[in-house]
C-alpha cells in the first residue's frame, strides 16, 4: 500500500486590516503597524469636552506644532503593548535579582554613613522628579494625537512610576525597611535649597498647557540633565567614594535611559524635519527650557558631584539635540 501526501496552499481572503491597507498597502503588517496606526478616531465624535467645548477628542490643536500627517512618527524600538510588557518584563527580572543580591549580603552596611546620607539626600528625592513625569507624560498621553503617538507617552508616564518606586526601594534598602530615608528625602525635596530649583521646575512644567511642549521641557530636556548627571556622574562619584555598591541598584534607570532615548530622540527629531515653523518653534522652547534647567539644577549639581557637572549634562543634552537638527 502506498501513501500519496499533497499539500495545498489555501489563499487568504485577506492580507492585513482596512487601516493598514491604507496606509502600508495591501500585504501582511507587522504586529507593531496592526497596533500603532490609526487607531484613535478621527470624525464622528459624540461629543465635544464638556470641560473645552472648542475643542474635538484628539484635536491637532492642542499644540502649536503643526504636522500633516501626526502618524509619520514611528517608534524605533517597535513597542505596542505586547512588546513594551516582554522588553520591561526582561528588564524588571534583572533588577529584581539585583536588589535580592544587595539585600541578601547586606552590602548596604559596607557604605560609610557619609555616602549613605549623600544617596539619601541627592539620589532619593528623584522619586517625585519622576512622579512628575509620570504626570506630564500622562498629560501628553491625554491630550496629543495619533495612537502611535499617544502610546510612546504612555508607556513612558508607567516607565516613569516604575522608576519612582525602584528608587523608593533603595531608601528601604539602606535604611533596614524603617522608611526614614524616605521621610528624610521628602523633607529635602520640600526644604532643601538646593532641590528647590528642581522643584520649581518640575512644577512649572505640570502648568503647561500645550502638550508638545510638556515633552520637549520633560522629556528632552530635563531628562536628559537629570539622567547624565545622577546616573552617570554621580554614580561614578559615589563610586570613588567606596559607594559602588549603588550600581547594581541603578543599573535599571541606566538601561532605561538608553532604550527610552531612542524614542525621544526619533520622535524630536521626525517633528523638526517637518517643517521650517517646527524646527524655530521648538527651538525657542529648548532654549527657554534648557536654561531654566541649567540654573535650577546648579546647585544641586554641585553638591551632587562638583560645580562643573551641569556644563557636562548640558553638553551631553546639546549633541543629541544637534542630531536631531536643532
Amino acid at each position: 500500500m502506498t501513501i500519496e501526501i499533497k499539500t495545498s496552499t489555501i489563499a487568504p481572503i485577506r492580507n492585513t486590516f482596512e487601516h493598514t491597507k491604507r496606509r502600508f498597502g495591501d500585504k501582511p503588517a507587522s504586529r507593531y503597524q496592526e497596533a500603532s496606526y490609526d487607531i484613535a478616531p478621527e470624525e464622528n465624535f459624540h461629543y465635544r469636552p464638556t470641560w473645552q467645548p472648542d475643542k474635538e477628542l484628539y484635536d491637532k490643536t492642542r499644540t502649536a506644532v503643526v504636522m500633516e500627517d501626526w502618524y509619520v512618527h514611528k517608534d524605533p524600538r517597535q513597542f505596542y503593548y505586547g512588546t513594551y510588557v516582554q522588553a520591561r518584563a526582561k528588564l524588571q527580572e534583572v533588577t529584581e535579582n539585583n536588589y535580592a543580591f544587595f539585600d541578601r549580603r547586606d552590602l548596604g552596611a559596607r557604605m560609610s554613613e557619609d555616602t549613605r546620607k549623600k544617596i539619601i539626600r541627592c539620589l532619593l528625592p528623584l522619586r517625585h522628579v519622576e512622579l512628575g513625569a509620570n504626570m506630564n507624560n500622562m498629560f501628553a498621553c491625554s491630550y496629543s494625537t495619533a495612537s502611535v503617538v499617544i502610546q510612546g507617552f504612555l508607556f513612558n508616564a508607567m516607565d516613569r512610576l516604575g522608576i519612582a518606586q525602584y528608587l523608593s526601594r533603595i531608601g528601604l534598602l539602606l535604611d533596614g525597611n524603617s522608611g526614614d530615608s524616605l521621610g528624610a528625602a521628602k523633607e529635602f525635596w520640600m526644604n532643601d535649597p538646593v532641590w528647590q530649583g528642581c522643584r520649581r521646575y518640575v512644577e512649572n512644567t505640570l502648568c503647561i498647557k500645550d502638550w508638545f511642549e510638556v515633552f520637549v521641557a520633560q522629556d528632552v530636556v530635563l531628562d536628559a540633565l537629570i539622567y547624565d548627571l545622577f546616573y552617570n556622574q554621580f554614580d561614578k562619584h559615589v563610586t570613588a567614594e567606596g559607594g559602588g555598591d549603588l550600581a547594581i541598584l541603578i543599573e535599571f534607570m541606566q538601561e532605561w535611559q538608553k532604550d527610552n532615548i531612542r524614542w525621544v530622540d526619533a520622535t524630536l527629531k521626525t517633528t523638526v524635519s517637518e517643517s521650517e515653523h517646527n524646527r524655530q518653534l521648538i527651538s525657542t522652547w529648548v532654549k527657554e527650557w534648557k536654561e531654566k534647567a541649567m540654573t535650577d539644577l546648579a546647585p544641586l549639581a554641585e553638591i551632587a558631584v562638583n560645580a562643573e557637572a551641569i556644563a557636562a549634562s548640558v553638553s551631553v543634552l546639546e549633541s543629541r539635540l544637534a542630531k536631531a537638527g536643532l
